[in-house]
């Protein structure tokens, strides 16, 4: 690699919050060799969103840079739940819905990282072989009371709340999937921080080189406000379609598209700057395709574009509107909340409701405020939010 030694720390220390430590950082890549860099994820869901590509873009910088990135499934740990950052422990998950969430996960993330520069990796390889006389020794070589100094268990435990014998072991486990590996870097949210320190701690005690941890910031949903949650409505998938995923990057604030192209962007520090340097919705634009190609590719960035120019900016119908058609039944009309569900408008009706009550709806061009409105036999052009049309034939 060409890049020295302070030009690769710059670029691998954008949007990090902790580095333990830069100085040991510089020293390993001073070596020269592709370093190992892991980032564990628990498959506790099907579907990834933004929020969750911070690390794997974090991932792909190093893999830039000639070095080989570790994405650990957690697929044994997954059957215990982690109480990060929550009130309570997190559902275990069956071998079933592990096994689906994992190749969900895999087929999203290969849209960020190089698979020639990726192991794939799951912890049950080393962690299911572990006797009870294996499990006591690694606890041996940790104590509670520093377990105890984790924040969410103070909290539980102060406000009279137990914490489980077997949620102790969750930190071991994962600090332990760093000595399996012998990592020279560990990546992780800053609700993780604990966990890899842990992981720090024990690659001492096994006479290893300790890993570098590295933390990066929990990224703020569409609201600039919020994390980005499923459970807030603030998220863009990695699934949604282009147009969606442009047109949602479009709304969202210049300070937080500044937020955005700091943690989820491949271009350099220069190319962003001479962005900051034009004008915001230039740089939002090229935002979006970028985001936009790395999930759907370059041809569907562009009609994705072009789709929101046509639509938001120039105010145009589309012309490759979707037709369904609803059945009547024995009524006499459709609750539009019913409607906006099935053509796939909105996930629910409770979300129906919102994108009405707040003046999202429109029907055949006409903004629709009452939840209460109908589709009456005929056809329609239903529109919700800017950018999804659907039109609909009741019969």
């Amino acid at each position: 690699m060409s890049e020295t030694i302070d030009e690769q720390l710059r670029v691998l220390s954008r949007g990090v919050v902790d580095l333990h430590t830069s100085t040991e950082l510089a020293a390993r890549l001073a070596k020269g060799r592709p370093l190992r860099i892991k980032a564990g994820f628990d498959p506790t869901a099907p579907d990834l969103h933004l929020g969750h590509t911070v690390l794997l873009t974090l991932l792909r910088r190093f893999q830039d840079l000639g070095h080989t990135a570790i994405f650990l499934v957690g697929d044994y740990t997954a059957r215990i739940g982690d109480p990060t950052g929550k009130s309570a422990t997190r559902p275990p998950l069956t071998p079933e819905q592990i096994a689906a969430n994992t190749e969900t996960y895999k087929a999203q993330v290969f849209k960020i990282l190089d698979p020639a520069r990726t192991e794939v990796r799951f912890n049950s390889e080393w962690l299911a072989g572990l006797t009870f006389a294996d499990t006591l020794r690694l606890a041996a070589k940790y104590s509670a009371s520093r377990t105890f100094e984790r924040r969410d268990f103070k909290e539980r435990i102060a406000a009279g709340r137990a914490v489980m014998m077997h949620e102790l072991l969750y930190p071991l486990m994962q600090g332990y999937d760093s000595v399996a590996l012998k990592c020279d870097v560990e990546l992780g949210g800053t609700d993780q921080l604990f966990n890899l320190l842990v992981g720090r701690d024990l690659m001492e005690r096994e006479n290893l080189p300790p890993q570098i941890v590295m933390t990066t910031p929990l990224l703020e949903g569409l609201d600039g406000v919020q994390k980005m949650s499923k459970s807030l409505g603030n998220t863009i998938g990695i699934n949604e379609a282009p147009e969606e995923q442009f047109g949602k990057l479009m709304s969202i604030s210049d300070a937080l598209m500044w937020r955005y192209f700091e943690l989820l962007s491949l271009k350099s520090a220069e190319e962003i700057a001479v962005l900051k340097a034009g004008h915001p919705m230039a740089a939002k634009k090229a935002l979006g395709a970028e985001l936009v190609a790395h999930y759907h590719g370059n041809e569907a960035a562009v009609k994705a574009r072009e789709h929101f120019e046509r639509t938001v900016s120039n105010k145009e119908i589309p012309t490759d509107i979707e037709t369904r058609a609803l059945a009547l039944g024995d009524a006499a009309s459709v609750p539009l909340l019913n409607a906006l569900a099935q053509l796939g408008l909105a996930t629910s009706n409770s979300e129906a409701r919102r994108l009405i009550a707040q003046g999202g709806v429109r029907v055949n061009g006409e903004r629709v405020g009452d939840v209460q409105a109908v589709l009456k036999a005929g056809e329609h052009l239903v529109q919700a939010g800017k950018r999804r049309f659907v039109r609909v034939t009741v019969s």
